[in-house]
């Protein structure tokens, strides 16, 4: 297979992020971009979701009382010990 030079533009900040993260993968950018292209090549589609989705009211509530420890369950031990909470009359 023959390799070609492929010049592109990309903003500064974002090629050295990049790098950053793909090199913790143990990926050099090349490596990373000649990923995204066979996969885009395979599937025939950009192969990650495109968009912004937002998290509904449910999961914004969900989030928040996570973070503030509401709503947590306490930790167990055993399976047994979980399964005897899980039948404890409230």
């Amino acid at each position: 297979m023959a390799v070609v030079n492929t010049s592109i533009k990309i903003d500064q900040t974002l090629k050295q992020e990049s790098q950053e993260l793909f090199e913790s993968f143990g990926l050099s950018l090349s490596s990373a971009i000649n990923m995204f292209l066979r996969q885009a090549v395979r599937e025939q589609a950009i192969p990650f979701r495109v968009g912004n989705p937002l998290p509904n009211s449910e999961t914004i509530k969900a989030i928040e009382d996570a973070r503030k420890g509401i709503g947590l369950s306490r930790g167990f031990t055993s399976v047994s010990e979980l399964m005897e909470d899980l039948d404890a009359d409230d």
